[in-house]
């Protein structure tokens, strides 16, 4: 017999975990990428990616009230599809993209404090890979206060960057840009668009958007959780919408302090945009965000961790071959065995896999099971419309178009 998890859970916690998934080391870097495709209005990408994020996140949560397992998007896509293989290959797809995206992180966060430290990378991989796997081991509510932890270092970090950002003196293309910003603003938003902006900058604008979505993926791990939420049912939808609406405006606000201060030419080229903002406001180094992405890196591990390994354990009630993963420890209410085999794949993928080309295959895995589990929804609706937490026809059909979108610009970049 199965032993269950441990309720132990909160919305505080549940809330900080999806921000801290959204919110990793990824905006260091990617802030650069959408400036250079949509200028000064790069802020406008990232709320328009919250946006185009938004109606997916509306189906995981509207789905989350109906099927609270650790299972997720597995048991999603399996009711309806009415297909227990496809939730089977839905969530060792995800528990997959977890693996690999955690290996990713934990090699990149190693570099940073390797060459911090002098200390050799792979030890440091090592290291900090079985750090975090005994985390995980012993219990969610521990695992969950350390990544509301490393949360608020980063959301301090971001913070610093933001004051500096708008502490220092404002760039020439910022100046220039002004007029069209106060366009913007202005009362009289359609004409002021339709004379103030030509179509390729609204087109850089939409680009950039596609860029920064990638961003906001992390929201769909919250609802693996659902087996240690106190009310999942009313909890789950809660910390998805929260989290992706404050990851939304963190993510605008940094992006704006960043072209605010930084001149756009510079800002693209860049693979440390953040850093530009704190030199050019504060002088120095900045070599404090060097550490801050090292937390950053932590986190996303440890998150990815503690969610695949619930994946696989819901899997468990699903699939005889699995059933061995269906186990809680008496003690530390966690599932020991699968933390066991997530962490050991992750210290595989971070030593030894390519990692560059699987990073993109894992987006776009994970843009599949957003087509899927909207596709899911819009069946499952169809069947049986209640649900404690309702959303219209329209969320599952929107997020269904705009994941293909998504996902069909992500398989170009890969082609």
């Amino acid at each position: 017999m199965s032993q269950p998890l441990k309720r132990r859970i909160g919305l505080g916690l549940l809330t900080a975990y999806g921000i801290g998934v959204m919110v990793g080391a990824g905006i260091y870097v990617l802030v650069g990428a959408v400036a250079a495709q949509a200028g000064v209005l790069a802020p406008f990408s990232f709320l328009l990616a919250g946006l185009i994020a938004a109606p997916t996140a509306l189906s995981y949560a509207g789905f989350s009230t109906r099927l609270p397992e650790a299972a997720g998007e597995g048991a999603y896509v399996g009711q309806g599809f009415n297909s227990q293989s496809l939730a089977i290959i839905v969530g060792l797809a995800v528990v997959l993209a977890g693996t690999i995206s955690a290996g990713a992180v934990l090699r990149g966060g190693a570099g940073y404090f390797s060459a911090a430290t002098g200390v050799n990378a792979q030890i440091v991989i090592l290291g900090m890979g079985l750090a975090l796997i005994l985390v995980a081991i012993l219990g969610v509510l521990e695992s969950f206060a350390l990544v509301a932890v490393f949360t608020v270092i980063e959301l301090v970090g971001l913070g610093l960057v933001i004051w500096a950002g708008f502490s220092a003196e404002a760039s020439a293309d910022w100046a220039t840009a002004a007029p069209l910003l106060d366009t913007l603003s202005a009362p009289g938003l359609n004409s002021g668009l339709n004379s103030g902006l030509n179509t390729g900058l609204m087109a850089g604008v939409a680009f950039g958007a596609v860029l920064a979505f990638f961003a906001f993926i992390g929201f769909e791990d919250i609802v693996n959780m659902a087996e240690e939420v106190h009310e999942p049912t009313r909890i789950l939808p809660r910390a998805i919408i929260i989290s992706l609406a404050v990851t939304s405006v963190i993510y605008a606000l940094v992006c704006w302090a960043t072209v605010r201060a930084v001149p756009l030419d510079v800002l693209a080229q860049s693979e440390s945009p953040l850093a530009l903002v704190w030199q050019k406001s504060q002088g120095g180094n900045a070599h404090f965000l060097s550490s801050i992405a090292v937390f950053a890196a932590l986190n996303g591990v440890l998150a990815q961790i503690v969610m695949a390994s619930r994946v696989l354990y819901g899997l468990g009630a699903r699939s005889a071959g699995l059933a061995v993963f269906r186990q809680a420890h008496p003690r530390f209410g966690t599932p020991v065995r699968a933390t066991v085999l997530i962490g050991s794949a992750v210290l595989v993928a971070a030593f030894l896999l390519p990692v560059a080309q699987l990073a993109e295959l894992t987006s776009a895995t994970l843009l599949s099971v957003f087509v899927m589990v909207n596709l899911a929804l819009i069946l499952q609706k169809r069947r049986q419309p209640e649900a404690l937490f309702q959303v219209p026809m329209a969320v599952p059909v929107l997020g269904l178009v705009l994941a293909l979108a998504a996902l069909s610009t992500a398989l170009g970049g890969m082609l």
